[in-house]
């Protein structure tokens, strides 16, 4: 079976999910409110070329509240303030596969759910990809370890999408 690749696409705030040469869904994100960036406590979202190494959240339901990767609780909004920035659902942790971003693990960049699901579609969050919960809880299922994942500033021009040529 040909693996699927994520591209992240920052100026469009969406994730495409490609299997060949075809797109096969695209989900709105939010990526940092602060630009992109690599550097350790910038709060950025770093550009590359990435890998999920780990997926958290298995069989958990999708309110779950995750601190360090661990279950905590259940999220609803009585439970949790609105200016809480939560890690729900489902989290596939990211790899930095080049020097310029090779830190984003230890760096704690993931795509993750969020409670801030109002906010998807702009710049708001602080290096994470947060998606909605569903979104999140279907991409999931999908994607195993391992996975390619592109992060760009623009949209590639067009021929660039896919495994078959996608950067290695």
């Amino acid at each position: 079976m040909v693996p699927h690749v994520l591209r992240v696409i920052i100026a469009d705030q969406e994730l495409e999910v490609w299997r060949s040469d075809q797109l096969i869904n695209s989900y709105p994100v939010s990526t940092s409110m602060f630009g992109t960036g690599s550097e350790e406590g910038s709060l950025r979202t770093p550009l590359g070329t990435f890998e999920i190494s780990e997926k958290h959240g298995d069989g958990r339901p999708l309110n779950t509240i995750f601190k360090g990767r661990k279950p905590v609780g259940h999220w609803t909004d009585e439970l949790c303030p609105e200016e809480d920035d939560l890690i729900l659902g489902r989290i596939l942790r990211l790899s930095g596969l080049e020097p310029d971003n090779a830190n984003t693990f230890e760096r704690f960049i993931y795509i993750h759910g969020t409670n801030h699901e109002n906010t998807i579609g702009t710049a708001t969050s602080h290096g994470c990809i947060r998606m909605r919960m569903e979104d999140i809880a279907s991409l999931y299922e999908i994607v195993p370890t391992g996975t390619r994942v592109y992060i760009s500033p623009t949209r590639p021009s067009s021929g660039t999408l896919g495994s078959k040529s996608a950067p290695d």
